[in-house]
């Protein structure tokens, strides 16, 4: 029999008994559910590179996803993400008759949280990548001292991570404090010769792609070229960041001094 499950934006959405076909129009959460129940996936987006052999129809982007295409999916859920979707394209597809599951995701515990309650909504128990992730991030102890960072996302013109991001909170936990945290914009622009005192400049590989000839040279502090996914993606993500970030963001001795690679 059919059940209501309650997403994070209190919405009540009805679900089969059996969820098999679901279109995640939210990359993080593509690679949380195909790797929870692999080929439960049916459609994803074109941004949805993980995992790497996803079989799922394509459905354009998180922004402009095709909703003719998706319905004719026939999916028995689309799930989707408050930040990362649009209300218009959501509600076409509710209007369209389909089930729509949003979450919410701000930070580390209550992105786990919001991963299990997902999975439990499409009759999944809790898989080991996500209690793995849970007991990684619970053991993790913040740097100490902190540091101080800026964390670019684009360059031409400049913009970097400012107020209420998961990227913010990620950094929070490894010990790492976003100057920009305290900006009114969540991404704002910036120039980096008027930026607050900083001992350290997050660069990750996505949305823009800095390399170690492209972006370190404009900074006078110490750098670090990292992944983008590790830092912006919620699910089994969190294991590789757990594990990788804290020597990559937080180098010790003489490696304080110089760009970390």
């Amino acid at each position: 029999m059919p059940s209501t499950v309650t997403d994070d934006e209190g919405r009540e959405v009805a679900v089969p008994a059996s969820v098999r076909r679901v279109v995640s129009i939210v990359p993080s959460l593509t690679e949380a559910l195909e790797a929870s129940a692999p080929g439960i996936v049916v459609g994803a987006t074109d941004w949805c590179t993980h995992p790497a052999d996803l079989a799922a129809e394509r459905v354009r982007g998180t922004k402009n996803p095709d909703v003719e295409r998706i319905v004719a999916l026939a999916p028995d859920l689309v799930v989707a993400n408050q930040e990362e979707n649009r209300p218009p394209d959501l509600d076409a597809l509710r209007a369209a008759g389909l089930a729509v599951y949003v979450t919410d995701i701000r930070d580390i515990d209550g992105g786990l949280d919001s991963l299990g309650r997902l999975l439990a909504a499409c009759g999944l128990g809790e898989p080991d990548w996500l209690g793995e992730a849970r007991a990684l991030w619970a053991a993790l102890r913040p740097a100490a001292p902190r540091r101080r960072a800026v964390v670019p996302i684009w360059r031409r013109p400049w913009m970097a991570v400012g107020s209420d991001t998961f990227t913010g909170a990620v950094l929070e936990r490894l010990g790492v404090d976003n100057v920009l945290d305290g900006s009114p914009e969540r991404y704002p622009r910036f120039d980096p010769a008027d930026l607050p005192a900083h001992d350290l400049v997050v660069l990750p590989d996505e949305p823009y792609l800095f390399t170690a000839d492209d972006g370190p040279e404009a900074f006078g502090a110490p750098s670090a070229l990292v992944s983008g996914r590790l830092l912006t993606w919620y699910g089994p993500s969190l294991v590789e960041a757990a594990r990788e970030l804290p020597s990559a963001l937080l180098p010790h001795g003489d490696d304080a001094d110089t760009p970390a690679r």
